[in-house]
């Protein structure tokens, strides 16, 4: 008895093949089907996706706070959000090192996101009695050109995104070095010319 076999060779043009095969007394015929493959494909690994770069609130390589500082981009346009927690980094702070900016602008996201405070940005910083530069619920007017200013946007960007820790973290509290209020709070650290406290 013979099988035949139908197969596809190399450049896909069927070919028989003819095999030999004893024949015991008294069984029937062996049929193999030509369309049946005994060839599995070769398993390959999904292509994983790329990893995509950080975007400027994201910088996670800057070697310090300046470099970040640095590469962050200015925007184009601010949110009021935004804008209010720059504004507090900047008539907070704005005198001293980039340290004892972030150490403000991240008191103020403690604030918003801690559910003992206003919930914005805008309102733990209208909150009234909270902050000296307030005034009739505004800021007082400045010079948006300044380099102070585009700093002080950067450094609430930065805070905003959490993308440089502060040794403040957790901070809900500060004060200038120079008053000696009667708080009863867990002092955490002072930055420059402010003592921040939990």
């Amino acid at each position: 008895m013979t099988i035949l076999l139908s197969t596809i060779g190399s450049g896909a043009k069927a070919q028989d093949i003819q095999i030999p095969v004893a024949e015991a007394p008294g069984s029937s015929p062996i049929t193999v089907e030509p369309h049946q493959s005994v060839f599995r494909p070769v398993e390959q690994p999904l292509p994983q996706p790329e990893q995509t770069a950080p975007s400027s609130g994201e910088q996670t390589d800057a070697i310090s706070l300046a470099d970040l500082v640095e590469r962050t981009s200015f925007p184009t346009a601010l949110s009021r959000e935004l804008e209010c927690l720059a504004g507090a980094v900047y008539f907070e702070a704005r005198s001293e090192t980039l340290a004892g900016q972030l150490a403000v602008g991240r008191v103020i996201v403690a604030r918003a996101a801690s559910g003992r405070f206003p919930k914005s940005y805008c309102g733990v910083v209208y909150q009234p009695a909270q902050f000296s530069f307030v005034r009739a619920n505004g800021m007082p007017s400045f010079n948006r050109e300044s380099r102070l200013w585009q700093q002080a946007v950067k450094i609430a960007l930065i805070a905003d995104s959490g993308a440089w820790k502060s040794p403040v973290e957790g901070a809900m509290f500060f004060h200038a070095a120079r008053v000696s209020p009667a708080w009863g709070k867990t002092r955490i650290a002072r930055v420059d010319n402010h003592i921040f406290y939990r």
